[in-house]
């Protein structure tokens, strides 16, 4: 989804009524060769609206909040529920934890002491997607938004959402209308309204026996991603072989 060219021009006769197309992609750190191509197909994307906004101090929520399919984004921000925090923390953090706590380790709550890694992360989108999933969301999300089921498992296997995706996700699940956009790194975290110390404090709540739980599930899904990269490579020796 994008938002119309005639909307986007608008929205920037009122931001910027004196700036050039010129002026707007220099503010706003784009190629105007890329906004030029947008706007002559009629349909200007999100990150542009994005950056746009970010260029010129307006809040990127509030900016995509006055296009269509947007309009409640900004009402519909809420703080993350713990569970969407604990989904944006990495294997390798989770595992470093585990760590720390066989041996008896002294642990701190917060992202700069933990030293988390930042997100998103190789499964970013796929966690989150599993963590506000009440256990039919992939289906409502098909359904709802007319993406196949095909469609949109590929882009999570991908690791990406389109925004307008992500937003019905939110929606569906009942969190943050942010979220989806937070994970996918088109917000920041204090753009979507994350918390900065969130994640921290939402790994160290968790229980010895559900940190282990975590762990064993994260691990699962790496090595299913590594056998199938393993195998996609076997077949790509084996067709190269048989080309001599």
């Amino acid at each position: 989804m994008a938002v119309t060219a005639k909307a986007f021009q608008l929205w920037r006769s009122r931001i910027a009524p004196q700036d050039t197309l010129t002026d707007l992609c220099r503010i706003a750190g784009i190629k105007r060769s890329t906004l030029a191509q947008q706007l002559v197909r009629g349909k200007v994307s999100i990150p542009t609206v994005v950056a746009v906004a970010r260029g010129y101090g307006l809040p990127p929520v509030g900016a995509l909040a006055l296009f269509e399919g947007f309009e409640d984004l900004e009402r519909g921000t809420t703080l993350p529920t713990d569970a969407e925090l604990v989904s944006q923390v990495s294997h390798t953090d989770i595992l470093r934890l585990l760590v720390a706590r066989s041996e008896d380790r002294e642990c701190t709550c917060t992202d700069v002491q933990l030293r988390l890694a930042p997100f998103p992360h190789r499964n970013s989108v796929r966690a989150w997607i599993e963590a506000i999933d009440p256990g039919d969301l992939r289906q409502q999300l098909a359904l709802s938004t007319g993406v196949a089921r095909q469609n949109l498992s590929a882009q999570l296997t991908a690791g990406r959402l389109a925004p307008e995706i992500a937003v019905q996700a939110a929606r569906l699940a009942g969190v943050s209308l942010t979220s989806g956009l937070v994970v996918t790194g088109l917000l920041t975290q204090a753009e979507g309204g994350w918390p900065e110390d969130g994640r921290a404090r939402a790994l160290c709540a968790l229980s010895d026996l559900d940190l282990v739980f975590l762990a064993r599930d994260r691990l699962d899904v790496l090595g299913k991603q590594l056998r199938r990269a393993e195998l996609d490579d076997g077949k790509d020796r084996a067709m190269w072989e048989n080309l001599g």
